[in-house]
């Protein structure tokens, strides 16, 4: 298959979300995400997304075990934000930039990181100087491309302008298309940047495999999360029912037809997985290309609005800087 651009790095049309491979998401079965991770590589889905996190360390040290002799062949994408050896609290310092790159370089068990992002802004730190100390890591070769996650219009100029912006990581399904209205798409799209979808799955609920909350593990952190509360999944649902309905005319599964969207939205995808067979389902979206009428006929299925309840919490909206 052929790459695509985040700025001036390439990478696969589809990427793979590792962190509920080792936390958020219920049970965990080490063998079987290895297994996944070397799948993805052979199906050609090479760009690994992780963060520190995730655990926090743990997926990082994951990718290392499973993808370790297979360095050459993957495009690995980590982020930095909060400080977990000083109480889990925002640090966009450059010292912090600095700890927590050597960190990541060591856990990954690499020389080098292929996209380092800044996982959420500090607002307390002027985003020059966080991108600043992070360019720094450009130079000393530690790093090659720069990125961030969830991150304002403005907040995208002004990093850019200190330094350039290889990809934006943001929430983007078809229940989420905010930022294509509220200016980021349109910075990213002027500035060159490449736009990096996480949960472009609607966290799970746009497959369809999640009917009611007893679905999840008990111990899946999404049960804290608003859509996921007993009455917010039965009242969406039938929103979920409408992209089955035109994913069966089009002979795909809902969340097949849900990344073609993302991908339609020059958006490059990183939907998470724990296993080989939601895997290889997901990796068959990159052969579909929607038509303007199945385009048209998903944004008449999922109306801007219809959507009920946050996709997140309250904390966790007040920590994305957009």
């Amino acid at each position: 298959m052929n790459d695509v651009s985040l700025g001036a790095l390439r990478v696969s049309p589809q990427g793979l979300g590792a962190m509920g491979m080792s936390a958020f998401y219920g049970t965990r079965d080490e063998a079987e995400a290895i297994a996944t991770l070397n799948r993805a590589v052979d199906l050609g889905v090479t760009h690994i997304d992780t963060a520190e996190a995730y655990g926090p360390y743990e997926n990082e040290k994951l990718i290392a075990k499973a993808l370790g002799a297979r360095r050459d062949e993957i495009t690995i994408a980590t982020k930095f934000a909060l400080d977990f050896e000083n109480g889990a609290v925002m640090d966009g310092s450059p010292a912090h930039v600095r700890r927590a790159v050597e960190r990541s370089l060591r856990h990954l068990e690499i020389d080098v990181i292929d996209l380092y992002y800044l996982h959420r802004v500090d607002p307390d730190v002027p985003i020059e100087e966080t991108v600043g100390a992070m360019a720094d890591l450009v130079t000393a070769g530690k790093v090659r491309h720069l990125g961030l996650s969830e991150a304002a219009p403005a907040t995208i100029r002004q990093a850019h302008a200190t330094h350039p912006i290889a990809a934006v990581q943001s929430e983007l399904s078809l229940f989420v298309p905010d930022l294509l209205h509220n200016g980021v798409k349109d910075v990213l799209d002027e500035l060159g940047i490449g736009l990096v979808a996480f949960s472009p799955i609607g966290r799970g609920l746009l497959s369809g495999a999640i009917q009611k909350v007893d679905d999840l593990d008990p111990d899946d952190a999404r049960r804290t999360l608003p859509w996921f509360t007993p009455e917010n999944i039965a009242a969406n649902r039938h929103l979920v029912d409408r992209v089955s309905a035109v994913a069966a005319d089009r002979g795909a599964t809902p969340a097949q037809i849900s990344l073609a969207w993302v991908a339609a939205q020059g958006a490059v995808a990183i939907p998470g997985t724990k296993r080989r067979r939601y895997l290889e389902e997901n990796a068959a979206a990159m052969e579909i290309t929607l038509t303007a009428a199945e385009l048209k006929a998903l944004d008449e299925a999922v109306p801007a609005g219809s959507v009920t309840g946050a996709r997140d919490t309250p904390a966790g909206l007040a920590r994305n800087h957009l």
